[in-house]
């Protein structure tokens, strides 16, 4: 009978709440407004003789390695973030090798680099989930292939300073390091510059959070040009399809359109942790377009209230040592009025029901 890899069977699953997602969506991370128009005008002009050729990725490539401010044998697009993780995993790990992940993050890393049944060693985050960058370095050994960090993190928010991951590369230079900077820019500090310069370093964005492409699956990973050859052997040459890579030029191209929602989420984000700091919730400050609170007893009716309300938002009680926190993402300002709005109306509805 054929049965699956060891490795695979005992893998758990990522089901992100899916279903039943009607109304406001703050519980994903996505663009409350959506793409640039100049995507939608682009969209509107894709021809049947478009769709039936086979994508072309490296003119796009050439396009994004030119923004990233990269030489195009540096740069290798993706289907979003995700693919970047797989392809990283795909290349450098093997059995018995070990991934270390600092905890909470990203599910993919841990599902990806298991899948190759190497040996994934979470590494908790220090108090307030700052970046615990002496537990990384004091677990860091031979059998080391791939350190996977998001900077800034999901879910809670926090980053990692530059020195930090710079010592990390250094000292791993056995290992793949993947700097996963799906929301760069809600934040505005990159390692993307020593992509080249370390020849083990890696550097992921996605064009699916503030670019709000999530639905076309595009990103970009970054690295030497010793090391990004060796990934592309593994991506099908097809990996991107030909409506993303006809819309990406046109949204890196709006760039007025860009700053002008990267400005609202971070105006949104300051009036939610005031708001939150206001109610007395517990919260862990954000560079991204999302914040973390604790809502302890009352996460599962404030959830449903919301919900009710038309707005969703997401449970991170399961993720390590987020028990009774919630993830609230943070959008244009007319969403976050009616989010701010709701905040109060629903602890003051639950307020006799749940005790704090």
């Amino acid at each position: 009978m054929l049965s699956p890899a060891e490795n695979v069977r005992r893998l758990r699953e990522y089901h992100p709440p899916l279903a039943g997602r009607a109304g406001l969506r703050l519980d994903f991370n996505e663009n409350t407004e959506g793409c640039s128009p100049r995507v939608l005008a682009r969209l509107r002009r894709i021809s049947a003789a478009e769709l039936s050729r086979y994508p072309e990725r490296g003119p796009v490539e050439a396009v994004v390695a030119e923004w990233l401010g990269l030489p195009p044998p540096q740069v290798l697009l993706t289907n979003g973030v995700d693919e970047a993780i797989h392809l990283l995993c795909e290349t450098y790990l093997q059995p018995g090798d070990q991934a270390l992940v600092v905890v909470p993050t990203f599910s993919m890393y841990e599902i990806y680099a298991a899948a190759t049944g190497a040996d994934v060693v979470a590494i908790p985050a220090d108090e307030d989930f700052r970046f615990p960058a002496q537990a990384v370095l004091s677990r860091i050994s031979a059998r080391t292939r791939l350190i996977a960090i998001a900077n800034p993190n999901n879910p809670t928010g926090a980053v990692a300073a530059r020195d930090d991951l710079v010592q990390i590369a250094t000292r791993a230079a056995g290992a793949a390091v993947l700097i996963d900077e799906a929301y760069f820019d809600f934040y505005g500090e990159s390692m993307m510059g020593d992509a080249g310069r370390l020849e083990n370093l890696f550097v992921a964005r996605t064009f699916s959070k503030a670019y709000g492409m999530a639905g076309l699956r595009a990103g970009a990973l970054a690295g030497s040009a010793a090391q990004i050859p060796f990934v592309r052997r593994v991506a099908s040459p097809y990996n991107v399809n030909a409506v993303a890579l006809a819309c990406l030029p046109e949204a890196l191209a709006d760039r007025d359109y860009l700053r002008a929602y990267v400005d609202a989420v971070r105006r949104g984000r300051a009036r939610l942790e005031s708001e939150l700091r206001a109610l007395a919730i517990p919260f862990w400050p954000s560079r991204a377009n999302f914040v973390l609170a604790q809502f302890g007893s009352r996460r599962q009716a404030f959830i449903a209230a919301m919900k009710r309300r038309g707005i969703l938002v997401r449970d991170r009680h399961g993720d390590p040592g987020c028990a009774g926190c919630v993830r609230i993402t943070v959008g244009a300002d007319a969403h976050t009025d009616r989010l701010l709005a709701a905040l109060r109306e629903c602890l003051n509805e639950i307020a006799r029901e749940v005790p704090a």
